[in-house]
């Protein structure tokens, strides 16, 4: 049995791109101090428009295996569901969206706070100078 080629950080499959996109969706959710979505809401929002997502798609979507989803319908309705173009999801803009790219440094920000934070509860005692240099490492 053999395995596929994993792909470098700049070569992302089609599939793999796709998740991306998704998860980054999802962050920015959680960033503007929503809760998370779930499953079960999307798939509700999108059962309102006449869309239908199995669990089991949304969850290779978002892995970022199994076939490719081209269905332009169901992408659509994604996009819409997150408030974002379509044209985001269905690849002919590579643009990140404004709302998207504005939240973007503030999760990244916010997941190397929650680092730091756990970090200083995990050690303990690890000097203020220790945690500055751990700070200005997640900061680059």
């Amino acid at each position: 049995m053999t395995s596929a080629p994993v792909p470098l950080d700049d070569e992302l499959t089609p599939q793999q791109e796709l998740a991306r996109k998704l998860t980054l969706l999802l962050d920015v959710v959680v960033a503007e101090g929503n809760t998370p979505y779930t499953y079960r809401a999307i798939a509700e929002g999108l059962a309102e428009h006449g869309l239908s997502l199995s669990r089991a798609r949304w969850a290779y979507m978002i892995a970022g295996t199994g076939p490719l989803v081209t269905d332009m319908a169901l992408l659509t309705g994604i996009a819409e569901f997150f408030r974002i173009p379509p044209a985001y999801l269905l690849g002919s803009d590579d643009d990140i969206p404004e709302r998207v790219d504005a939240q973007l440094a503030f999760v990244k920000k916010l997941r190397a706070k929650r680092v730091v934070s756990f970090a200083a509860r995990t050690l303990g005692d690890v000097s203020p100078e220790m945690l500055r240099s751990i700070t200005e490492l997640l900061d680059e």
